[in-house]
């Protein structure tokens, strides 16, 4: 059968059985392009939307509890976490590390802010080496090069989006001091894979779970199947508090370590010992954090319900592919629900004329990240500055910035597309259905979409 002529009779006559009862007990509308005008014709080109003036789950969650809650907290007086080592953020951090069923947390005012603590506490400088991921916001990168150390970019297995182990393998050199695997989207790496490779170079690993709130890979949460994990507390994500950080981990001294360092050097009795940044979270983040964890699990839960529905709709669907998932996953974070854009049975149409359509269509896709930060300009900033190149040999960085060709990673780039799950997720069936809807009607219309 020529895949670039499938109908939606025939797309639901190749789905294996259970995916056909789903798809019948909750059946799309049939768009057909013959009939012209309304419903059938491309929103983008005159049609009606799939869906209309019908609004997605509102994020960040908030209730009245929560409101109460910092007002509590204003009418107190202890704003700073420093004024009380029971307040909001202590007490936050008790409970975000049962959450995990971790040993330690520590709260910082970031996910980077998490990120950097971890890497000045495990003494990591001038002259080593961290494997990281392209594919990430520059935080996971910052916090390597605060702290002077050369952040190394391994490329992506493209249809997972998570750097390819094979690759972090290759890049490893005498000074590569740790690992910082990426969850993009929530979604566990090949975490087998790399604590086996980190294990044999002795290693160390800070897991990125910015994105992966309660996930969990062969029954570990992310988060905790490395030395240290970090999270984001950002205004979008699946926990939500403005801004934001956490850092789990379960050795007690490496996690005092941690404490130090985000405190400015200052320990927990008040001796200034080492370096860092005051990385503090405040009373007010803490009580809106603890507003928050009632029903987080139900809300982890119902975004897994929700994605997996989508993901068993869209079996064998070629056009759009949701993100892969490897042996071992047990369940994702859902910070996006991503898919790989395969142009070819949608008429050759760019990826942008896709999402231009199905955008009209009132179901918010996007490209999510434009480009690795293997092309963004920071590479070559900090191979002009004075103490890379004290630091590091010139045939190093020479090197290294050789090593910036990252194909899949590109590729990725250039296929994915995602809706931002925080809320979206938190939908009904109805608001699922009209994503499925929507994307079979840009589907049925694919001879259209290169008129936009």
């Amino acid at each position: 059968m020529d895949t670039n002529d499938l109908s939606r009779r025939k797309f639901i006559g190749k789905l294996g059985a259970g995916s056909a009862a789903m798809m019948a007990a909750y059946a799309i509308p049939s768009y057909s392009i013959s009939a012209g005008g309304g419903i059938d014709k491309l929103a983008a080109l005159g049609g009606t939307p799939v869906r209309k003036n019908v609004s997605w789950p509102k994020w960040p969650y908030i209730d009245e509890k929560m409101v109460e809650g910092i007002v509590k907290t204003t009418r107190s007086g202890i704003w700073s976490r420093i004024d009380d080592p029971d307040g909001t953020v202590g007490t936050f951090e008790k409970e975000y590390a049962k959450l995990f069923g971790a040993s330690y947390c520590v709260a910082t005012g970031s996910g980077t802010q998490a990120l950097s603590t971890c890497v000045e506490a495990l003494g990591i400088g001038p002259g080593d080496e961290v494997i990281t991921s392209p594919y990430t916001d520059m935080g996971t990168v910052s916090a390597i090069i605060t702290s002077r150390a050369l952040p190394v970019l391994a490329d992506l297995d493209a249809d997972s989006y998570q750097f390819d182990a094979a690759d972090v393998e290759q890049k490893i050199t005498p000074n590569t001091k740790a690992i910082i695997p990426v969850y993009i989207g929530g979604v566990p790496c090949d975490m087998d894979a790399i604590m086996a490779i980190a294990k044999k170079h002795r290693l160390k690993v800070i897991e990125d779970s910015c994105q992966a709130h309660l996930a969990s890979y062969n029954g570990k949460k992310l988060g905790t199947i490395g030395d240290l994990g970090c999270f984001s507390f950002q205004a979008s994500k699946q926990i939500a508090c403005g801004e934001g950080g956490a850092i789990i981990g379960n050795d007690q001294a490496l996690m005092e370590q941690c404490y130090t360092v985000q405190n400015h050097g200052t320990s927990r009795e008040g001796k200034h010992e080492t370096i860092g940044a005051k990385y503090r979270m405040n009373e007010f983040e803490g009580s809106v954090l603890m507003g928050q964890l009632p029903g987080v699990k139900e809300r982890f839960a119902l975004r897994n319900e929700n994605a997996s529905y989508l993901n068993a709709r869209l079996k064998d669907f070629p056009g759009l592919v949701p993100q892969k998932r490897y042996v071992g996953t047990e369940s994702a974070g859902l910070y996006i629900y991503a898919l790989t854009y395969h142009k070819e049975h949608f008429n050759n149409a760019d990826r942008s004329k896709f999402l231009k359509a199905i955008n009209a269509e009132g179901i918010g896709f996007g490209g999510y990240i434009e480009q690795g930060l293997h092309r963004e300009p920071w590479v070559d900033h900090i191979l002009g500055l004075r103490s890379y190149k004290e630091m590091y040999t010139a045939k190093r960085l020479k090197k290294y910035k050789e090593d910036m060709h990252l194909p899949q990673c590109d590729l990725a780039c250039s296929r994915m597309v995602s809706l931002w799950a925080s809320g979206t997720l938190l939908g009904s069936r109805r608001d699922i259905d009209h994503i499925i809807d929507a994307i079979m009607k840009v589907y049925d219309n694919r001879d259209k979409l290169n008129l936009l």
